[in-house]
């Protein structure tokens, strides 16, 4: 090699360090930036997996076996039993899941009202439980957008997903199912906070249709769930959006292992004196006040962890 292209080599080697050096502050940057949106969503996102997983074998269960009975029917009970036990270990594992109160549960028909969480997740648990500890379908009453999510048709037949219009509420009363339903709804996933206050508006259907159907309500609550996945809630451009589409296009992040519990409290039986509007107010009254007695507020993360794996408490 000679001088001259010894020299021209080194200036070379020079200005590549000079450009690593110019430019290495902003590829690490860049570098905790991406690992941070992937720790921040990668648990919602293997939910969403897991979800249509668990539809793909549906489809496979039914082709293989031939299956066209009534998704609601008992046929579809052990694809029921194998679903719901996937995600009791899910949640066994990861949030170490309790459910308390299935004994205000009744034998016959009822509404369930609840509090909705920031992803699906904590009423996945909740049904997936009751069926392996009652055997019992709980149908569940969903937002529009749901029905229109693509690859999910048979797990939100085979599980019970329904619009929820009176019509079909009452049938299924009749025929002596639970039927449960967030008057928050998707509002109330998207939008909610560590405070935990109710967001019902001026919904009143449930109430409705409860008296209709002469069954009584029954409330529960999701402890914790607003820390499993929070909300990107904070861009008012986000509330505004989802009023004039009514589509959920804030994406959640976190999902964090806090510690996670069901409460069912008592049922409010059935009352022919009552009006719609007290009914409401009676369930409003009864759901914040499961919220206070089981919930922190305002949520803790640090704590909901510390709470999961501390062996000495089992319950509240």
């Amino acid at each position: 090699m000679t001088d001259l292209s010894c020299l021209a080599y080194v200036l070379e080697e020079w200005t590549v360090v000079d450009y690593l050096k110019k430019y290495l502050f902003h590829m690490v940057i860049v570098s905790l930036t991406m690992s941070a949106i992937l720790v921040f969503f990668i648990v919602p996102l293997t939910i969403l997996f897991f979800i249509y997983l668990t539809n793909i074998l549906l489809l496979i269960y039914q082709r293989n076996g031939e299956v066209k009975a009534d998704p609601l029917s008992d046929v579809w009970d052990s694809a029921r039993k194998t679903i719901a036990s996937f995600w009791d270990i899910y949640a066994r594992i990861w949030h170490g899941y309790e459910l308390h109160g299935v004994e205000n549960l009744p034998e016959g028909p009822g509404i369930l009202v609840y509090y909705h969480g920031a992803i699906p997740v904590d009423y996945l648990y909740f049904l997936s439980r009751l069926f392996l500890w009652k055997k019992r379908l709980c149908l569940s009453v969903a937002d529009h957008f749901v029905f229109r999510l693509p690859g999910l048709k048979l797990l939100l037949e085979v599980t019970g997903v329904m619009p929820g219009t009176r019509e079909e509420c009452l049938t299924a009363l009749k025929n002596g199912h639970l039927v449960s339903i967030s008057p928050g709804g998707v509002r109330e996933a998207l939008f909610s906070d560590e405070s935990y206050q109710l967001m019902w508006g001026n919904r009143k259907g449930f109430a409705q249709v409860a008296l209709d159907a002469k069954v009584v309500s029954i409330i529960c609550y999701h402890s914790q769930f607003m820390l499993i996945a929070y909300m990107l809630h904070y861009k008012m451009q986000f509330r505004s959006l989802y009023e004039s589409t009514r589509l959920p296009f804030t994406p959640p992040y976190g999902g964090l292992p806090v510690k996670f519990r069901t409460y069912i409290g008592e049922p409010i039986p059935y009352d022919p004196n009552i009006t719609t509007e007290e009914l409401v107010e009676k369930t409003k009254t009864a759901v914040q006040a499961l919220i206070s007695k089981h919930q922190t507020i305002p949520g803790s993360i640090w704590k909901a962890l510390l709470e999961r794996f501390d062996k000495r408490r089992k319950s509240d």
